[in-house]
């Protein structure tokens, strides 16, 4: 009987298996069946572990410890195999183990939801807690587990600390007040003051809720640490439904002490260029899987990306471009107004065709901590545009100067009182900064190709869902 010790010991990952240099004897694995094809004199079983996007073919025969038994297992159960790793006949595939012993470890049904080999998306997020077996999730997430490492690894090979900011937070960091709110206080009966809930009273003595941004909290280390980022979950109680808003996902937010506008772009065109190189050079099987199965061409565009020049135009040029632009758009184009979607990969795809910062944004529709420049209607702010997507980042040099800031806050309807706290690195030893947020499902729909945000995020939490 194979202990569990002794399964850890010996067990090898299908992907080791499948890049094995030489045959090999007395070879161990684990995983689940994906496919169960029988015959009267051998059966052959398609295993995958979720190491890579192949599966490796079992050989059952009936001479084997355990064939009746295993043979008649469904797709979807849980074994362990023991048996010869050796060159397989057939086509599409270099190695096969033929089994010598096998052993169920945990079995299925008919009811198992994942019995054909297609689904279509919207079935399988009602599943969310199996559809990491399907092959698209399966590399969705292995792309997302490695692109998590390498965000990580850019910015610890350039010397940024690594900040955990609040999750729980009294402040509304854009100001648009979709906020969950965190509370202790019966919904019932909430204590009441002058008619209105006491929130004194609550866990925390004040109002709370999720954050929408470790922005503010890392600007204050940046103060301390020069270079800094966050990588954590934000929430938004948008009640939105379209395949770009999730109620929670993730964001990586650097901010630099002693640096401006030019700066911050510098380093969000690295970050991207960085970051796509790396998905091209060590996701190469699951990039393929992508660029087959879900955006025809979706190589070819990350490998123009990689190499390409990144444009910078001002957002009073953007408009008059647009505004001169024989396409006819579903949005007008005024300065003053948002870019919308279509405007932003008109720029890209039509005007620049490639990656474009848009910079220098009229400060009424920037958030109140964005710098003033000297021509007093516009902000040392910046979107990083993409062709076919349009914005994936946005920064901007953040307001250094104690009175300009305040005075954008009240003027914005912030109670500077209520933040004191982020006022005060204005008045003590205070120096330009920048930083910028990219949304890490947003990457991850761009470099898969996947079209819905759900569809990039282990558990989506929309609105209506929140059951895994």
């Amino acid at each position: 009987m194979t202990t569990k010790k002794e399964m850890r010991s010996r067990r090898i990952r299908i992907k080791n298996a499948l890049q094995a240099s030489r045959a090999t004897t007395g070879m161990c694995v684990c995983g689940w069946a994906r496919t169960v094809r029988r015959g009267k004199e051998v059966t052959f079983i398609a295993l995958n572990d979720g190491s890579c996007l192949a599966n490796l073919q079992v050989v059952l025969t009936p001479e084997m410890d355990g064939f009746e038994s295993a043979s008649r297992c469904g797709t979807g159960a849980a074994l362990h195999v023991e048996g010869d790793l050796v060159v397989s006949p057939a086509a599409g595939q270099s190695w096969e183990l033929h089994a010598r012993k096998i052993k169920i470890l945990g079995d299925t049904d008919s009811d198992y939801p994942l019995q054909k080999k297609r689904h279509s998306f919207e079935f399988l997020r009602s599943i969310a807690h199996l559809r990491p077996r399907a092959n698209t999730f399966s590399a969705v997430f292995r792309m997302r587990s490695a692109l998590s490492f390498a965000i990580h690894r850019f910015f610890r090979e350039r010397g940024f600390l690594y900040v955990h900011t609040p999750i729980i937070t009294a402040n509304d960091c854009e100001g648009a007040g979709e906020v969950f709110r965190v509370t202790t206080l019966s919904p019932e009966q909430p204590p009441l003051a002058e008619g209105d809930v006491d929130w004194r009273q609550d866990f925390f003595g004040e109002r709370t809720g999720l954050t929408v941004s470790g922005q503010l909290q890392g600007e204050m280390f940046a103060t301390a640490f020069s270079d800094i980022y966050t990588f954590g979950p934000t929430f938004r109680a948008e009640n939105s439904n379209t395949s770009r808003h999730a109620a929670e996902f993730w964001m990586i937010e650097p901010e630099m002490a002693f640096a401006d506008l030019a700066d911050d772009c510098a380093l969000a065109e690295d970050f991207l260029r960085y970051l796509v190189r790396f998905v091209l050079e060590e996701c190469a099987e699951d990039l393929t899987f992508f660029h087959q199965r879900i955006e025809s061409g979706l190589i070819d565009k990350l490998e123009k990306l990689a190499g390409a020049d990144f444009s910078v135009m001002s957002y009073s040029e953007a408009v008059e471009r647009l505004q001169n632009a024989s396409t006819a758009f579903e949005f007008p184009v005024a300065w003053g107004e948002d870019l919308q979607s279509e405007h932003e990969r008109y720029l890209t795809e039509q005007v620049v065709g490639g990656p474009l910062f848009v910079t220098d944004y009229p400060a009424d529709i920037k958030a109140f901590y964005m710098r003033n420049n000297d021509d007093g209607r516009t902000v040392a702010a910046m979107d990083l545009l993409v062709p076919r997507v349009g914005e994936i980042i946005g920064g901007s040099q953040r307001e250094e100067r104690f009175e300009v800031l305040e005075g954008k806050m009240r003027k914005t309807g912030i109670e500077p009182q209520n933040l004191r706290w982020y006022l005060d690195t204005r008045r003590w030893g205070s120096c330009p900064h920048a930083g910028f947020g990219l949304g890490f499902e947003r990457l991850l729909m761009y470099v898969t190709g996947m079209e819905n945000i759900r569809d990039v995020i282990p558990f989506p939490r929309t609105p209506g869902n929140a059951r895994f």
